[in-house]
């Protein structure tokens, strides 16, 4: 079956390998990739795939709610994979009104272009939301994050990807909007825009600059490597059930300060230097506001019900991830300048 499906962000880290992967699995299908290009938005991310027949661009603020209603006008929507967001906690503590704005309204936008174009025709529709584990709150030393979690969320990202969540299920219990929602855990892999732990170490040892480290490092993250997210989201998209909420992790918990000592050890060893020499570049900073302690998700719904789990072990992973960026460098320096530079001297020092 022909499919128009949107995918808003897909210019984005996860987007991106989304967007890839779908145009070059599904020729049939027609991938729009909207995109508003803001600072972690790169249509460089696309350049294999920017030629492609079944693949169109085009560049929409998903807060302007008539450009919206015409993107699904003229390639005839029929299913949305919305990742398009804000997503970066510092910035949210920094500006919340931006992460508001996006997130909520920008999700309310997409809703009600997708209601209004589908007027109550909903067979063979969907509307796919991207979500996070952070709408759940923090971990105490056990336990794992669940679909029927109660919703805790500490900052101003994790807020405003919790009201859209509530956005999105409000549409399928009002309206009848067909909707599916995942909820992910943190993902490390290539073109992943370097204001993100691993992306900025991995450029900070390369460059011999400090390590900035919030409080001890304690923290825990689950870590999913980015290309498992995508064959999530297009197994999901194919035989999730609409109504559904299903939680994609990594099953892979690493304690800040551990991770970074792994990376540490692998880029040094990759440039020829002694390994863990590195780790003198490590300074620790401020803890962040209303820092979660630790996440961890149970994805044994999407393993049990879809069949899907992790296809890499973090160390290979991780280490292909490392040398992705390592032999991508002109990348890594061309979304590293100006803005990108006082952004980060504003946040860490």
């Amino acid at each position: 079956m022909k499919r128009n499906i949107l995918v808003t962000g897909g210019a984005g880290f996860i987007g991106s390998h989304l967007v890839r992967l779908l145009v070059n699995k599904y020729p049939k299908y027609h991938i729009i990739n909207m995109d508003f290009l803001t600072y972690a938005g790169n249509l460089e991310n696309l350049k294999d795939v920017e030629h492609k027949e079944n693949y169109s661009f085009t560049k929409c603020d998903i807060c302007d709610f008539k450009k919206v209603k015409q993107v699904f006008l003229d390639y005839k929507i029929d299913s949305v994979i919305h990742l398009a967001a804000e997503s970066h906690v510092d910035r949210s503590i920094e500006d919340p009104f931006s992460f508001a704005q996006t997130n909520v309204m920008g999700t309310l936008s997409l809703l009600q272009a997708a209601k209004s174009y589908w007027n109550g025709n909903f067979n063979n529709k969907v509307f796919y939301h991207v979500s996070t584990d952070e709408v759940y709150g923090s971990l105490g030393d056990e336990g794992l994050f669940t679909e029927n979690t109660n919703y805790d969320p500490h900052s101003p990202y994790s807020a405003s990807k919790a009201s859209s969540d509530h956005f999105v299920r409000a549409y399928s219990d009002t309206y009848g909007l067909p909707i599916i929602i995942s909820n992910c855990s943190n993902n490390y892999g290539s073109f992943q825009f370097p204001e993100k732990l691993i992306p900025l170490f991995i450029n900070n040892i390369i460059n011999n600059k400090p390590l900035p480290v919030y409080g001890k490092g304690e923290n825990v993250r689950d870590w999913l490597f980015v290309k498992d997210h995508a064959r999530a989201i297009d197994l999901i998209l194919h035989k999730g059930k609409l109504g559904d909420t299903y939680n994609i992790g990594g099953f892979n918990e690493w304690k800040n300060i551990d991770l970074i000592k792994v990376i540490i050890k692998k880029v040094d060893r990759i440039l020829g230097r002694e390994e863990g020499s590195s780790e003198k570049l490590i300074t620790y900073v401020t803890d962040r506001a209303g820092h979660d302690l630790r996440y961890a998700i149970d994805s044994s719904k999407l393993k049990n019900e879809l069949g899907w789990e992790p296809s890499l072990q973090f160390e290979e992973g991780i280490e292909k991830t490392i040398k992705w960026y390592l032999d991508n460098k002109d990348w890594m320096d061309n979304v590293t300048s100006g803005e990108y530079q006082d952004y980060y001297n504003k946040i860490y020092n």
